[in-house]
């Protein structure tokens, strides 16, 4: 009988983007929606984002990831699919929280986009006033 992998799950969000990602011991390969991490963010800098936390507690090489995420633009995908592995490598090594912690990345960032209100056109833009 083939036996299992562990796997370390963890699940990330930004502005309306979620990710769940599967952590497992491997050699560094990520993929994200079925395709490879280099395909599916096409900038250096959100590259960067993803593979952020991995840098953080010096375990590029150990695991491999893949990730199903929705949601959202690129760059909410990208801070999405980060605290998902963040929260994932807590899971494998509970000692990588002091560093994962100092750089901001087990918190979620809050920010999402503000709802327009009724009666005027945005949500903070206003009709133009007239005292006439």
């Amino acid at each position: 009988m083939a036996e299992k992998l562990q796997e370390f799950l963890g699940t990330g969000r930004r502005k309306t983007s979620v990710a769940r990602v599967r952590l497992a011991v491997g050699s560094g390969k990520i993929t994200i929606n079925g395709r490879a991490f280099e395909n599916y963010f096409p900038t250096d800098t959100l590259r960067s984002v993803v593979i952020q936390p991995f840098t953080v507690t010096d375990s590029t090489s150990k695991y491999d990831v893949r990730v199903n995420v929705a949601g959202g633009g690129q760059t909410g995908q990208a801070g999405a699919v980060r605290h998902g592995i963040a929260r994932a490598l807590l899971e494998a090594d509970i000692n990588f929280r002091p560093s994962l912690k100092t750089n901001g990345l087990l918190t979620r960032d809050s920010r999402m986009k503000e709802r327009k209100k009724y009666g005027q056109p945005g949500a903070r833009k206003r009709f133009q006033f007239s005292k006439r």
